[in-house]
């Protein structure tokens, strides 16, 4: 008797849809980082302007695309004093360089729930290949019937590697702002009608 073998109920086949355009919910996402403080603390901002557009094609969301731009003199740490050194030439330089970039160029299903999605960033003028390792939190209509999706992405960059190189060394030793960003993006999305 000739037996077959099937694939376990639990994962789903990927499917190519008809193209599914995505656009943030400035309310309900956010866009947010944190660095060390004197190797003491990490400080947390935020970036309050932004936009995106993520472009699905298979049910699963794998080999999806996304951009993303961000305005760089929307940073708030709640200190004014030092969002404004923050958007000066000793770091992001807003005059010069206005917005923060990112274009996918892999989004690639690594779990259940899971994501890697590679591309490129641009800051103060340089741009360099980063990961975004990404969960996918769920999908559902609102009260209103538009339908939603949510992810979670976080990454980590050495700012010094995109030119933002302003430090001051302490007096007991180290330095006063850490090299190592973390970022932490929470999205929730819109189907574009």
């Amino acid at each position: 008797m000739k037996t077959t073998t099937q694939e376990p109920t639990s994962l789903v086949q990927t499917t190519t849809v008809p193209e599914t355009v995505w656009k943030p919910d400035p309310a309900h996402s956010s866009v947010q980082f944190t660095v060390r403080h004197m190797m003491l603390s990490e400080v947390m901002g935020k970036f309050k302007e932004f936009d995106a557009t993520l472009v699905q094609t298979t049910n699963d969301f794998s080999n999806s695309k996304m951009e993303a731009t961000i305005n760089a003199g929307s940073i708030l740490t709640e200190v004014n004093d030092r969002d404004n050194h923050l958007r000066s030439a000793d770091f992001f330089d807003v005059a010069r360089y206005p917005t923060l970039n990112f274009k996918s160029n892999a989004f690639v299903k690594t779990n259940e729930d899971t994501f890697s999605i590679t591309g490129d960033l641009t800051i103060h003028g340089v741009t360099k290949p980063i990961e975004l390792k990404a969960d996918y939190l769920g999908q559902g209509v609102d009260p209103w019937g538009n339908l939603r999706v949510g992810f979670k992405a976080t990454a980590r960059l050495n700012r010094y590697d995109y030119g933002l190189q302003w430090n001051q060394a302490l007096e007991t030793g180290g330095i006063l702002v850490g090299k190592e960003v973390g970022i932490v993006l929470t999205m929730q999305f819109l189907e574009k009608q």
